[in-house]
């Protein structure tokens, strides 16, 4: 049984998306999205708005957040090749859920104190990496970067402002040339592990999906054995940017390990090419803490 009633991935103002989250609300309904996840980087601040939204759209909301982690493991080489990739995510991106927090964030503290030094250091990461700017020529406000932040303040805010001010064309040539991992206006922040975030987010009731696993240039059977190995509950074998051979693969994979997936569009805006909905997954693979879709 396959279906398409859930996207559990999603990004608004309240970090990196370019939508308001009643906005994002609006497109997952016209998607024919049931079960909706809002998992902006970093941060809960979005939880209150996304509950109404989603009840005014009779979408059910699940609760996230997508948690920014140290790199599990090294890429390898050979699986970059043959994925036709140019370079591995120079961090890992956990994606944390809490269903039973549908309804209210009592009892969600703990987990929001833990993750508040992660915001904190997102500014003073910022501050550096507009510094590094100014020694290439190129002056950037941090007040204008701030201004785009609803939330949890990240590079496609400064990309946005770099395009503003004329330093480049768009924001995959802000990541590209300047401010993408390991090019020279990047600065690399402190991150908790993937161990440590699943111990956190375990602790308060919640499970976690490693995000978009094609992003690091590991080959499936090693990453799902890792995943394992470090409590992780799931993995997010129907990501939007994965070819559907990968995602098969993942999938397969995921089974004969006797591991849950998550599937997700990843949509951050209208313009990023990722649309929202449209998850097509099985519905016998996913996560049984997931409400039903009644399928």
């Amino acid at each position: 049984m396959w279906t398409q009633d859930f996207d559990l991935h999603s990004h608004s103002t309240h970090s990196d998306g370019i939508h308001e989250v009643e906005e994002v609300a609006q497109k997952m309904k016209d998607s024919n999205v049931k079960f909706w996840a809002l998992t902006d980087h970093d941060t809960i601040s979005g939880w209150n708005e996304a509950r109404e939204a989603a009840n005014k759209h009779d979408i059910n909301f699940i609760p996230g957040v997508e948690i920014t982690c140290s790199p599990g493991l090294d890429a390898d080489e050979e699986e970059l090749v043959r994925m036709e990739r140019e370079g591995a995510s120079k961090s890992w991106h956990l994606l944390a859920y809490f269903p039973s927090f549908k309804d209210s964030n009592e009892g969600i503290e703990k987990f929001e104190s833990w993750l508040k030094p992660l915001q904190e250091s997102r500014l003073p990461r910022m501050i550096k990496m507009i510094e590094q700017l100014e020694k290439l020529g190129m002056s950037i406000s941090l007040e204008k970067v701030l201004e785009k932040a609803g939330g949890s303040i990240g590079r496609p805010h400064l990309a946005e402002v770099m395009v503003e001010e004329g330093y480049v064309e768009t924001k995959n040539e802000a990541f590209e040339l300047w401010i993408g991992d390991g090019m020279p206006g990047h600065y690399v922040q402190q991150k908790p592990s993937i161990e440590e975030a699943t111990k956190i987010v375990h602790s308060v009731g919640g499970f976690v999906s490693l995000a978009h696993p094609l992003y690091y240039g590991v080959k499936p059977e090693v990453l799902i054995e890792y995943c394992k190995s470090k409590g992780v509950d799931s993995i997010e074998a129907f990501h939007g940017g994965h070819p559907d051979s990968y995602r098969f693969e993942l999938w397969i994979q995921a089974q004969s390990a006797q591991m849950s997936i998550t599937c997700g569009s990843d949509f951050h805006g209208s313009n990023n090419g990722h649309r929202p909905g449209y998850a097509v997954v099985p519905f016998n693979g996913l996560n049984d803490e997931l409400p039903s879709s009644g399928n």
